[in-house]
């Protein structure tokens, strides 16, 4: 009984020495610092690594708090016994040391009896990077968003498996998707898995996001080899010397894979001359010799053959030393079925961003023939209808833009103003068009030439009195806070919601300009003057009358315009003069006077501009350039425009 006792105290005993032996040996957050000690104290970003790794992985309650102080330089190790302290500063000018473990204060000390852990910005960036596991989990949204934003700036390896953890818990949609996401771009890049790989870039098929293809593409880099035969590795496709690489280049790469020697430069054949004269003679040749490139070559070849410098080769045997050898570009990626799926993927990705990129080029082009319809349609109802050539038509869109900005400037909720400013640009511009066809044009009717200077005259009196009001400086007509922004589709396709508004507000015009000429009297005078003046006149319309309604109209339909422009184009005594020529090229391709000529000639215009913009990025002048010399061709084979008008304003 007693032997069962002993023996069932000693076992019990022993249980107890190793539960505490084990519970002395677990480690803590101080024993990790000591264990590293050296390394953090030398602070050199080139070896601190493993330190910073050890408190991430140590998985102790206190590592996050460890990191943190130290990123931010308020980690102090006391000198005597290398032991770490978070610190604080009294007023006695002494600190006072916190244990790292508990957070307990543990004594007061001089501050020459401690060394501040300074890391530098590169040691803090590395922290940081280390902190994102933790900040991952965190409860404030904010920071498990900025710790994505972070990983996304500095991706590496170390971030995979603190994401795998942070996906189950998240609890934030939005959040939890873009963990996933991320995830699966790290996956790409840093997985050691080739299935696990593979899925995750099968999961990328039809992303448009940039990410996405920058994660794909590196796994298809390549670099030049040369071979025997066939190189090791993961060929991606033969070479063929003379098409796609020089002989010169193709040698090199033999040279690169040690399988031919290298040759030497003429600089260094004539130093190996200089350096091997023996008796004024080298290799046996004299030096009063060596003024041709033969003897050079005869005496350098000597010199090899007694092996004072490297063997020369000469251009046939480098080039059979070419011909004899095979050349590849390999994929820097070993795995055959990573590369083979990220090329497959990456096909799928570029045939939609195509896709993607021609719908946005639509787009814009839509954009843009919206803006120009806008600016050409009161120029389409002047030249149309009273066959004056008005160059001061783009002041009127610089008028409008005017009376926005000022507008702005007693109405500040943008919203309102803008809704004041439309119908007061179109009064203040439609009664200039009535001055202005008044005093001059009516004077002018069946004499374009004059008509021409005269207006072209109007145009620079009206943009210098716009700089002497305004100033030179650019003046901003600030659109709505619901303008702002844009209408993402993807991360190809977007437009901005202005030039949505744009695009909208020029289908309102056009509504409710076939609506004033199919719908109501006046349309229907300014109709029959516009095919048969005389006719008109002889059923008691008055065309004099209807030509100062219609200039009036189509100059206020300008200053609407100038107030739409001006929301997105910097106001400027100059600004009609961008859009000037662009109108007349609407009017005159689309069919003088027929507001659905002006709407297809604005398309068509818009749709070729951007055309050979994107065909010549970067050189809007050229594809300006280029579209007018279009316009002319188009012009000597349909001079009547896109839809011709009968009557006086094609002509007859």
């Amino acid at each position: 009984m007693a032997r069962i006792f002993l023996a069932t105290l000693t076992m019990t005993l022993m249980l107890l020495f190793g539960a505490l032996s084990a519970t002395a040996q677990s480690p803590t957050i101080q024993s990790i610092l000591q264990e590293n000690e050296a390394i953090i104290a030398k602070s050199s970003r080139k070896t601190i690594e493993p330190a910073i790794d050890a408190i991430r992985d140590s998985g102790l309650s206190g590592a996050r708090d460890v990191l943190e102080k130290w990123q931010a330089k308020e980690l102090w190790q006391r000198k005597d016994d290398k032991q770490f302290f978070f610190a604080r500063a009294n007023e006695d000018k002494t600190y006072t040391l916190i244990d790292i473990e508990t957070g307990a204060d543990v004594e007061a000390v001089e501050k020459n009896t401690l060394k501040q852990i300074k890391p530098n910005s590169g040691i803090r960036a590395m922290i940081g990077a280390a902190l994102v596991q933790f900040q991952l989990l965190a409860d404030d949204p904010l920071v498990r968003s900025e710790s994505l934003d972070a990983i996304q700036r500095d991706p590496n390896a170390t971030h995979l498996p603190a994401l795998r953890g942070a996906i189950d818990g998240e609890t934030d949609p939005a959040i939890k998707e873009r963990k996933e996401r991320l995830l699966r771009l790290l996956t790409v890049q840093f997985e050691t898995d080739p299935a696990l790989r593979i899925d995750a870039i099968e999961s990328l098929r039809g992303d448009l996001g940039v990410d996405a293809r920058a994660a794909l593409n590196p796994i298809l880099a390549t670099t030049r080899v040369a071979a025997i035969d066939r190189p090791d590795g993961n060929p991606a496709a033969p070479l063929t010397v003379g098409k796609d690489l020089t002989e010169d280049e193709a040698y090199d790469l033999l040279v690169a894979a040690d399988l031919a020697l290298p040759v030497p430069t003429a600089a260094e054949m004539r130093a190996a001359l200089s350096d091997n004269i023996v008796g004024g003679k080298v290799g046996g040749i004299p030096t009063s010799q060596l003024n041709t490139e033969e003897n050079r070559t005869a005496a350098y070849a000597a010199l090899a053959e007694a092996g004072a410098v490297p063997f020369f080769i000469d251009a046939a045997e480098k080039s059979a030393a070419v011909a004899a050898h095979s050349y590849f570009d390999t994929y820097i990626e070993t795995n055959a079925d990573v590369t083979t799926a990220a090329a497959d993927v990456l096909d799928a990705i570029n045939l939609k961003v195509g896709a993607s990129t021609a719908l946005d080029l639509g787009l814009d082009a839509l954009s843009l023939a919206s803006i120009f319809f806008l600016a050409a349609i009161g120029l389409a109802i002047t030249f149309g209808v009273m066959g004056v050539i008005n160059m001061a038509h783009g002041e009127f869109i610089m008028l409008g833009a005017y009376t926005g900005y000022v507008v702005q400037q007693f109405i500040t909720n943008y919203t309102v103003s803008i809704i004041v400013a439309l119908p007061l640009a179109f009064a203040v511009t439609f009664a200039a068009g009535v001055l202005m066809e008044r005093l001059v044009i009516r004077h002018l009717y069946n004499r374009p030439l004059e008509t021409l200077l005269a207006t072209f005259g109007i145009s620079i009196a009206l943009q210098q009195l716009a700089k002497n009001i305004f100033g030179t400086q650019a003046r901003p007509l600030t659109s709505p806070g619901w303008l702002d922004g844009a209408l993402v589709f993807n991360d190809v396709v977007a437009i901005s919601y202005i030039r949505i508004a744009i695009f909208v507000l020029a289908l309102i015009f056009l509504a409710l300009f076939l609506f004033i000429m199919k719908r109501t009297r006046l349309g229907l005078e300014v109709r029959a003057v516009t095919q048969n003046p005389r006719m008109a006149a002889s059923m008691g319309i008055n065309p004099d009358k209807i030509n100062m309604m219609t200039f009036g109209l189509g100059s206020g339909i300008a200053g609407i315009a100038g107030v739409a422009i001006g929301l997105f184009a910097k106001v400027t005594s100059e600004l009609g003069s961008d859009y000037i020529v662009q109108s007349f090229m609407t009017v005159v391709v689309g069919g003088v006077g027929n507001i659905w000529g002006t709407l297809a000639g604005a398309t068509m215009i818009g749709f070729l501009q951007k055309g050979i913009e994107w065909m010549n990025p970067g050189n809007t002048l050229a594809a300006q350039t280029f579209m007018i010399i279009f316009i002319i061709i188009f012009i000597q084979f349909r001079p009547k425009g896109i839809i011709a008008l009968k009557g006086r304003a094609a002509g007859d």
